[in-house]
């Protein structure tokens, strides 16, 4: 259940040009919330944006509306070194989320357009104990409806769900296998691109 933060957050410098957040901040939240639920219920269905955010510099809509909902003062995210202090400013100040430089240590790893995706073997992969603490990225990519095609099987699938993306590394299939490997360890991912979204979970399995 998503709830209205009301710890006190500090305001930016005057240096740092700060957007709002969410028009509606609960109902937005929980529009956003639901689309991720169905997402990771059905893993490769490409999802529209229900709600917009204030863009900052540096976050694509998606990628500031995703985190927005889902990132909270006891969720470190990680950025890439080159992201701007906008953002940054942005995800401190409307989430009230640490941000961290430890890969490993992160909840949320969000790599915007134009930055490497670490590689997910050396993310937060979760305990025998406790899976859960585990990482999902969120990647930005160019397209969510061109370029290489991923035929997707496991649960939340009926039969195979396709996928077309632009963006992703050439490796990424064999990194994901490895993924799959490690269940019920490895990590969860949210793909972006522009206003739309859709998830792979670490059960879901990539056709060669």
């Amino acid at each position: 259940m998503i709830s209205t933060r009301t710890s006190a957050t500090p305001m930016p410098s005057a240096a740092t040009s700060l957007v709002p957040g969410f028009d509606n901040p609960v109902d937005d939240a929980q529009q956003v919330f639901r689309a991720t639920l169905h997402a990771f219920a059905h893993p490769g269905q490409v999802q529209s944006l229900p709600a917009t955010t204030g863009l900052p510099d540096g976050l694509s809509p998606a990628l500031g509306a995703l985190l927005l909902t889902l990132a909270d003062p006891y969720t470190p995210v990680w950025l890439p070194a080159g992201v701007p202090a906008a953002a940054r400013a942005f995800l401190r100040f409307h989430c009230g989320c640490p941000l961290t430089d430890d890969l490993r240590a992160a909840t949320f790893v969000c790599v915007p357009a134009g930055h490497a995706m670490p590689a997910l073997a050396d993310c937060a992969q979760g305990e025998p104990a406790f899976p859960d603490r585990s990482a999902t990225l969120l990647v930005e990519v160019a397209s969510l409806g061109d370029g290489d095609t991923f035929t997707l099987r496991g649960p939340g699938i009926e039969h195979t769900q396709t996928l077309r993306v632009t963006g992703l590394e050439a490796d990424f299939r064999g990194a994901w296998r490895a993924n799959n490997d490690r269940f019920p360890l490895g990590v969860d991912l949210l793909l972006a691109s522009g206003d739309r979204f859709c998830a792979l979970t670490r059960t879901t399995q990539m056709e060669a």
